[in-house]
């Protein structure tokens, strides 16, 4: 079935009667159909969803989890187990591509993403009433695992195709400056996360914090995904773009034929973009784990701190689709990948470094998160074979993560924690040699991208 048949959720049916609210043929009232700016409006609104879920998620899991979860445990050990918990979203997201993509192929895109992102809010919302180890012991934690694994399934399953449509209607010339758009996502969605939590540390006494106040932001994340679901499936499901996705044949396949005929763009997919992802969390996550527990600031300058870095970061993505359209996309995946390798060698000591170190660290990082993550997505999408390219590029997006971020805050804050920052910037360097490796390996990645 495909992404034009008949609505199966309330949501998609009410969607598309927006849609249809003109003619009933897909355009809307004022008889114009939705505009190419409108599929990036619905791509950003989309991402910055789902980041903004990741990182609620990911502060609670530094300042809230380590003492609601594991009392019992040191802050350094509770803390990492904390993160251990973290990395099982990416480790389901796979899975959920594997599940939903059989929904896609069964009853249509906007079913699967309605079914996912409610997916991903239950989960979400469920975390917020979460009991702690206090109440209920052990428990608390393996029900936190289990809502996280939810978020991770629901993760693979929001996969919509849009960036994908995005790209591919690109003009010549302009790809670079197409591929950053959905990358916008990420620092808006941290801005908004920091400056929540940061608000409710700075208005709350710490006792009321723990115990109720931690939970407001994960109600707000449920409420964005509704929102973002009705921005993606007021997209998704309108007939003029379930045609586009038809002509470009960016439809579902079969997961297992895909990866027997791709499975060679999906690993060189998935290796290429690592310094990016792996320096994702090295300037969000981990240096928030790291001033908590080893210095005496307090988690709202620090929050600030990466607020206004994040800014600066959106500020990098735009210059990096411009650089990108002059230089090309494997020249700057290249050469942010050497700058990155060049920061692994200094930066992460600059946490040691008081205000001014941390300060410098975040803002230079997100610089350089900016330009290359920038670029990142779908750097490989043009070589799959178009009957592949759906699957294969949502494939290649969970393992990227997976192997490049997954378990990033864990492995640097434990070997930061044992053998110090130069430890976390060997962690750091090993990703930015991973890129540089995949592009020499590649080399028709100059072709396909350019």
């Amino acid at each position: 079935m495909t992404a034009n048949a008949v609505p199966t959720t309330d949501a998609e049916r009410d969607a598309r009667a927006i849609n249809a609210a003109g003619d009933g043929d897909g355009t809307r009232a004022d008889g114009h159909g939705i505009s190419p700016g409108e599929i990036a409006i619905g791509v950003v609104i989309g991402r910055t969803s789902e980041f903004f879920d990741f990182f609620v998620y990911a502060i609670a899991s530094v300042i809230v989890f380590p003492k609601l979860m594991f009392p019992f445990l040191d802050p350094l050990t509770g803390t990492l187990w904390s993160f251990a918990i973290f990395a099982l979203a990416f480790l389901a997201r796979p899975v959920g591509t594997l599940i939903f993509s059989q929904i896609d192929r069964a009853y249509g895109r906007g079913a699967k993403l309605t079914i996912a992102l409610f997916l991903l809010g239950g989960s979400t919302a469920a975390i917020a009433f979460l009991p702690g180890y206090e109440t209920i012991g052990i428990a608390a934690a393996m029900l936190l695992a289990l809502f996280r694994m939810g978020q991770g399934v629901a993760l693979g399953g929001s996969w919509d195709g849009l960036a994908s449509l995005l790209a591919m209607n690109a003009p010549a010339g302009r790809r670079g400056w197409y591929a950053m758009v959905p990358q916008l996502g990420a620092p808006l969605g941290l801005i908004v996360a920091s400056l929540l939590f940061m608000f409710l540390i700075s208005a709350l006494p710490a006792a009321d914090f723990l115990d109720w106040g931690w939970r407001y932001p994960f109600f707000v994340a449920f409420a964005i995904n509704v929102v973002a679901l009705f921005a993606r499936l007021r997209i998704v499901v309108t007939p003029d773009y379930a045609r586009s996705f038809e002509n470009r044949e960016l439809q579902p396949a079969p997961l297992l034929e895909t990866l027997r005929s791709e499975w060679r763009v999906i690993a060189m997919g998935a290796f290429a973009p690592l310094a990016s992802f792996a320096m994702f969390h090295m300037v969000t996550v981990f240096p928030l784990s790291w001033v908590f527990l080893f210095t005496k600031e307090t988690p709202v300058r620090f929050l600030m701190i990466e607020a206004i870095a994040a800014a600066v970061g959106v500020g990098a993505i735009i210059l990096s689709g411009y650089l990108a359209d002059r230089f090309g996309r494997r020249t700057m995946l290249g050469a942010t990948a050497a700058a990155i390798a060049a920061f692994s060698g200094f930066a992460p000591q600059l946490l040691d470094a008081g205000e001014a170190g941390e300060t410098a660290f975040m803002l230079l990082g997100f610089v350089l998160l900016g330009l290359s993550f920038g670029q990142s997505s779908g750097a490989l999408s043009s070589r799959f074979a178009q009957r592949h390219r759906y699957t294969g590029s949502a494939m290649t997006s969970d393992l990227a993560w997976l192997f490049g971020a997954g378990f990033a805050p864990l492995a640097a804050l434990l070997l930061s924690s044992s053998f110090g920052l130069v430890a976390a910037g060997a962690y750091l360097l090993s990703g930015a040699v991973g890129t540089l490796v995949a592009l020499w390996l590649n080399s028709e990645l100059g072709r396909s991208i350019e």
